[in-house]
């Protein structure tokens, strides 16, 4: 069931995908040529912008495509990295090209440049219609799970706020013929892109080194399982990452030897599905405390605390450990 859904919201981002890659396209080339006729910055960076959303929605299509690949004895998750990758190279490209607006605008302001406002505002009113279309189908995708494809999305809605802006200015300079505001709303839109950009470059670099998902509380996830699971006195040894939109967990958990290995096991797997949506998971479970620092791992105060079970008593096999591994 998960295989198909998953299988199946990829092919729901690859079709969308490249719809907006098509309608950004042909755009681009509208507003380069807009923008060099009739002098307009606004244009010309709204164009910059569709070119990093160009490359984005590439490299958001190559990634997908990619990540459909099966694992391998080399690549043990298959390549779900690279929309991870992608992203990331997105939020830089980002904050690069709007870096190059932000200079150009300053340079604007101390040599103005004429501007034909009429021509600038059909080409702008056209761009602005192809972003809303491109953002449309990237927001229907599966965009709020998929970093790359919200990657993607980032990038047509900071183009769509360029629109806006270049309209903006193509009026004031059609009813007052005043030029500075063309690199004026340029600059503000290139620093309200920046603010999501730097967010998006935050998380995905958090993704790549290994971080735990935002999304999920480490801490909480330890204390909840030492209170919700009667047999389980104490859980350490615990890493949380993300492959792709893959939550991942390994851990060991001290508890009460269990008459029946298997079904605890199974009611340990069961709670991180339902409470953490952790469908892989490695568990082992032991019967004896650990020792040692590194038994602390990932734990603050508050979590590190475990059951006293008064009635607990240690088995003679109290040296045996359990292990399982699910997907």
């Amino acid at each position: 069931m998960a295989h198909t859904h998953t299988h199946s919201g990829q092919d729901s981002n690859r079709t969308r995908l490249a719809a907006a890659f098509g309608v950004t396209v042909v755009f681009m080339v509208a507003e380069v040529i807009g923008g060099w006729l009739s002098g307009s910055l606004a244009l010309l960076a709204d164009a910059g912008h569709m070119l990093t959303d160009a490359a984005a929605l590439l490299m958001a299509l190559m990634a997908v495509q990619f990540s459909r690949r099966k694992p391998n004895a080399r690549h043990t998750f298959g390549l779900l990295r690279l929309t991870t990758l992608a992203a990331f190279v997105n939020a830089i490209a980002l904050l690069g090209i709007t870096a190059l607006i932000v200079w150009e605008a300053v340079r604007r302001f101390a040599d103005p440049q004429p501007v034909t406002g009429g021509l600038m505002l059909g080409i702008a009113i056209g761009g602005l219609l192809a972003n809303i279309l491109s953002f449309w189908l990237l927001h229907h995708g599966s965009e709020e799970k998929n970093l790359n494809v919200r990657a993607a999305a980032l990038h047509v809605m900071g183009d769509l706020l360029g629109s806006v802006g270049a309209i903006v200015a193509a009026v004031i300079i059609m009813l007052t013929g005043w030029t500075p505001i063309d690199p004026i709303l340029s600059l503000l839109v290139s620093l309200l892109v920046l603010r999501s950009a730097w967010a998006l470059l935050r998380e995905s670099l958090q993704e790549l080194l290994e971080g735990a998902p935002r999304s999920l509380d480490v801490n909480r996830l330890i204390r909840d399982l030492t209170l919700n699971i009667a047999e389980v006195r104490n859980v350490h040894h615990v890493h949380l990452w993300q492959v792709g939109e893959k939550p991942l967990l390994t851990l060991h958990a001290q508890v009460i030897p269990p008459y029946d290995h298997d079904a605890l096991l199974h009611r340990i797997h069961d709670y991180l599905r339902q409470h953490y949506q952790i469908a892989h998971a490695t568990v082992q479970m032991e019967y004896q405390p650990c020792a040692g620092a590194e038994c602390e791992l990932g734990l603050s105060g508050a979590a590190a605390t475990s059951h006293d079970h008064s009635h607990s008593h240690d088995h003679e096999h109290a040296h045996a450990k359990g292990e399982a591994h699910t997907h």
